[in-house]
């Protein structure tokens, strides 16, 4: 019987994580100036993008399951979202690399912490989520309206759904 693993060149390690953001150390929106503003009712993504344009969350039409549109939507701003690798541990796992960055991303958390990734109901609901702006080391909330630092923010212990990091339009990564 012939050896099951036979000898030859190492296989790669598995990863347990990687980074946030590969590549070269770049920031885009630094000195951005930001004003946190409050959603109505179930509104969080397109404040998140008046946030972003400072322009009124009216301006923007999108799907708020779609980020590729969301993306669209801040292309005339000239910014764009780029996907940073993430899996469903909570945001404060993730909150010393986003700090370390001191940029601009958006942060999406399921707002359920006990029906997350479960079966969805007959209207294809599964558990609720929230976007919120990290400029910074500052949240800026649709859902008070206010800007906080993202450590006290009650949203890191929270699982995770997306990460994005708004990159200029023409940038080489993102949606």
């Amino acid at each position: 019987m012939p050896p099951v693993n036979p000898p030859g060149p190492a296989a790669p390690a598995f990863d347990a994580s990687t980074h946030l953001w590969s590549g070269p150390a770049e920031v885009h929106f630094r000195s951005r100036d930001l004003a946190p503003l409050r959603q109505a009712p179930g509104r969080c993504v397109v404040t998140a993008l008046a946030i972003l344009t400072g322009q009124p969350p009216g301006a923007f039409d999108v799907n708020t399951q779609d980020p590729v549109s969301w993306s669209a939507a801040l292309r005339p701003h000239r910014m764009k979202l780029a996907y940073c690798p993430t899996d469903a541990r909570k945001l404060n796992h993730y909150l010393p690399e986003l700090l370390a960055h001191d940029d601009l991303f958006t942060l999406s958390y399921y707002t359920s912490a006990t029906q997350i990734l479960g079966e969805p109901d007959a209207h294809g609901w599964v558990t609720g989520s929230h976007v919120v702006v990290l400029h910074r080391d500052r949240i800026l909330d649709p859902a008070t309206g206010a800007s906080t630092p993202a450590v006290e923010h009650p949203g890191m212990g929270k699982h995770t759904k997306r990460i994005f990091r708004v990159v200029p339009a023409g940038h080489a990564r993102g949606l």
